[in-house]
């Protein structure tokens, strides 16, 4: 009897998936809950397991191809002992598929990667692999493929800009559609390349979007010395590391220092709901980070209740596994308020985008030294630009400027947040 393989359920604001990978071949034997296939959605990529076990049909979807929830995306045939020898559909292809793991020195390239590299015939060695084992992924093959030098024109290095070459004047013909395919395409000294939007890219242009029409947003600015924090860091790290196991960073603070201040000042942890308020006395606190896929912002619960050591080990296992695309739905789900590191990119200063249904969100940018009168003298003092945004309808600016003085106090004195004060 022939069972089909859906695509599952991923979330109630997933609508399509993107085929991903398959990873079993037509006409083999898969056991039950063995995956057979990954999916790509917005938000995180998605394993669909062997509903029974036996031999699998062709696929009804290929590889890049968009399918929506629900969708068959192929048949197994049920068979409760692995067939003794490949079928003939099985062989040809596992002649043609590429190794599963990859020999010593030996890169594997995954088949959307593959694609993109061979339309624009770049070689896969110049593909450095973000995903898992080093695996190249579709977004580092359009990455190798954006930096391909073109070949008899500009230097390596060269920045090559981005335009279209002027059409040659012909005789008026009727307008005819022309296909335009994901290679890039190389004349002279210019070229241009062309390629879909990733799920994730087209949701976060969508919230972004929907963000900027649904909220009055303001963005209120104010500097911190990192000084106190600094000299703490350098002090107990090493006592730190040793009984924690991993390092104590700055974003504990400024998540500990937001909770203070949460607590404070309520409604920036708030939401709107029509002509409600929505007073949120818990704290789930997202915190942005770049993944392989793109910026993702995995949410860590109850801060309140968490020690710093835990909240330093929570984002390190966050990073980890948002590079390797297999962090959760629901750990991208909710929030209370969100924290943005741009000073991690080198950025000195931005204003960020609510995170909607959220109010605020606190910039967090780079550490500079700069002069500043410190007691009637001027010291170099490495000084960091904070920038709170939020959305006015809920949040007045008295507010919103008053969270972020008490944020400042709290982390160039940190003993405020031991002591509670």
């Amino acid at each position: 009897m022939a069972v089909n393989i859906k695509v599952p359920a991923v979330g109630e604001s997933i609508t399509e998936v993107v085929i991903g990978q398959w990873l079993k071949a037509p006409g083999s034997w898969v056991a039950l809950d063995e995956t057979v296939v990954s999916l790509e959605t917005d938000k995180v990529n998605v394993e669909v397991p062997a509903p029974v076990a036996g031999i699998l049909g062709q696929p009804l979807k290929k590889v890049g191809e968009t399918a929506a929830i629900g969708d068959i995306l192929a048949t197994i045939e049920e068979s409760a002992q692995p067939a003794a020898t490949a079928t003939p559909v099985a062989a040809a292809v596992a002649e043609a598929a590429p190794p599963a793991k990859a020999t010593a020195g030996e890169t594997v390239v995954m088949p959307a990667a593959r694609r993109v590299l061979a339309e624009a015939a770049v070689d896969a060695a110049l593909a450095h692999g973000t995903g898992p084992g080093g695996r190249v992924l579709k977004e580092d093959a359009q990455r190798a493929v954006a930096e391909k030098p073109v070949a008899g024109s500009l230097s390596a290095g060269t920045a090559i800009p981005l335009v279209y070459a002027a059409p040659a004047p012909a005789a008026p013909v009727a307008a005819k559609a022309v296909a335009v395919t994901p290679a890039a395409a190389v004349a002279g000294d210019r070229r241009v390349e062309i390629v879909p939007m990733t799920p994730l890219r087209r949701r976060v242009a969508e919230r972004l979007v929907q963000a900027q029409h649904s909220a009055a947003i303001l963005t209120t600015f104010n500097e911190v010395d990192m000084s106190a924090i600094s000299e703490l860091r350098k002090k107990h790290q090493e006592s730190f590391v040793a009984k924690h196991g991993i390092k104590l960073g700055f974003m504990s603070f400024f998540i500990k220092a937001s909770v203070a201040a949460l607590k404070e000042f309520p409604g920036v942890n708030g939401q709107l709901r029509g002509t409600d308020i929505i007073y949120q006395h818990f704290y789930d606190i997202g915190v942005a980070v770049g993944g392989g896929k793109g910026l993702v912002v995995p949410i860590l619960r109850d801060v309140d209740q968490l020690s710093l050591a835990q909240i330093e080990k929570n984002l390190a296992d966050f990073g980890a596994r948002a590079k390797a695309g297999t962090l959760k739905l629901e750990e991208l789900t909710g929030g209370t308020f969100s924290i943005s590191n741009g000073g991690v990119y080198g950025s000195m200063m931005s204003t960020p985008i609510l995170n909607p249904p959220q109010s605020a969100i606190l910039g967090m940018h780079n550490i500079i030294e700069r002069p500043i009168g410190v007691n009637g003298q001027i010291l170099l003092r490495p000084m960091m630009y904070l920038a709170l945004s939020y959305d006015h309808r809920l949040i007045d600016g008295r507010e919103a400027v008053s969270f972020l003085v008490r944020l400042k106090q709290s982390l160039e004195a940190p003993e405020r947040l031991l002591l509670d004060i």
